[in-house]
């Protein structure tokens, strides 16, 4: 079935991208989105894409842009009593069979097409059609989010070029369907490791098997019992739960050691030194390891330009469950939500999607915000 929505050849012609052409912020945003997703860009290798970016908005007057490695920063500079900061990432995870995008119906398809291609497609629409908004803006473009913190590009802008983030709120598009999502979770992963001793499974009364000695912590697990948490009117629920469980030598040796790996998403009213406590109590007894922590954020929708977001947006605010990198504009003390037009439930899915419609709607939205 044809689409409303026009889909772009994959080339305008011969152009410094490999062929993939230029990004044309006079399409659509579900249009424009289709081009987005047809430049490959997992994570690290987004170079070609941030090429294109820069290309686009460059030739903006009303825009002073600005490059670090695969990082692009586009400003307005028009003296507004408040700057808004609209951020989304480049790459995605490993394609999966899901290239080149097409579109069946309503929907386009395609690797990042949720997550978050037709948020960052909304960001550079806004970029192009919004050249007097009410509020200076500050467009980030940045790598490596899908990949390990250390990698992620707005972690780099945040400790390289932090005035280039400078903001009293901001707004992240990852894929929350149109709905605006408060703060985030924050998470940790801990070892905890068992030991036993080892023997010749024939004569196993001779060990002490720590496979079986897991048993009393996953028992634990099993019976936790996690908090609901309400903040600014928002339910935060937490989750302490096994995600790995390693151990064993061969079929005929009793092990002696077992490691589980333990994972806490917790609420934002908790520090990661209150989690990890937690945890610690939780699994009192145990050998416990600390090997990644991540911050949650505060919802911050008492804040004047938050309020404003989500009136001109609509519908009724909700938790986000998962992290995102609003804890890190909240670390620079930047209000954040989370609001995109994707769906967050096709994330890295084969069969990723996301709504031609939707795009639309959400840059409506955004842009009425930008101007009324």
């Amino acid at each position: 079935m044809s689409s409303p929505h026009p889909r772009p050849a994959l080339s305008d012609g011969p152009g410094p991208f490999d062929g993939l052409g230029r990004l044309d912020l006079a399409l659509d945003g579900g249009a424009l989105t289709a081009r987005l997703v047809d430049f490959p860009s997992v994570s690290g290798d987004e170079a070609a894409l941030a090429d294109a970016v820069v290309a686009a908005l460059r030739p903006l007057p009303h825009l002073s842009v600005e490059r670090f490695g695969n990082n692009v920063v586009a400003r307005t500079n028009l003296g507004r009593a408040e700057r808004v900061v609209l951020a989304g990432h480049l790459d995605t995870v490993p394609i999966a069979d899901n290239l080149p995008s097409r579109v069946e119906g309503d929907l386009l398809y395609g690797c990042g097409t949720s997550d978050m291609k037709a948020g960052v497609a909304v960001q550079l629409r806004i970029a192009a059609t919004v050249p007097e908004p009410n509020r200076d803006l500050t467009f980030v473009f940045y790598d490596c989010e899908e990949v390990e913190a250390d990698r992620n590009g707005l972690g780099h802008l945040a400790r390289e070029r932090p005035d280039w983030l400078h903001g009293d709120f901001a707004v992240l598009l990852e894929p929350s369907s149109a709905v605006v999502e408060g703060g985030c979770q924050g998470t940790m992963r801990v070892v905890v490791r068992i030991t036993g001793q080892r023997a010749h499974s024939a004569r196993s009364w001779l060990g002490d098997n720590a496979i079986h000695g897991a048993a009393e912590l996953l028992g634990r697990l099993a019976a936790y019992r996690p908090r609901r948490v309400e903040i600014d009117g928002l339910e935060y629920r937490e989750g302490l739960n096994a995600v790995l469980i390693d151990g064993g030598v061969a079929g005929n040796v009793i092990p002696d050691l077992c490691t589980v790996t333990v994972n806490f998403r917790f609420a934002p009213d908790r520090s990661e030194e209150q989690a990890l406590a937690h945890v610690r109590e939780v699994l009192a007894g145990f050998d416990v390891e600390l090997t990644d922590s991540a911050p949650g954020a505060l919802p911050g929708l008492a804040h004047p330009a938050a309020q404003a977001f989500v009136a001109a947006t609509g519908g009724v605010p909700r938790a986000k469950y998962g992290w995102t990198d609003v804890a890190r504009f909240a670390g620079l003390g930047i209000p954040a939500v989370n609001y995109g037009p994707g769906d967050p439930n096709l994330a890295h899915k084969r069969e990723e999607h996301c709504s031609l419609a939707a795009i639309t709607e959400c840059e409506r939205r955004i842009a009425a915000w930008l101007t009324g």
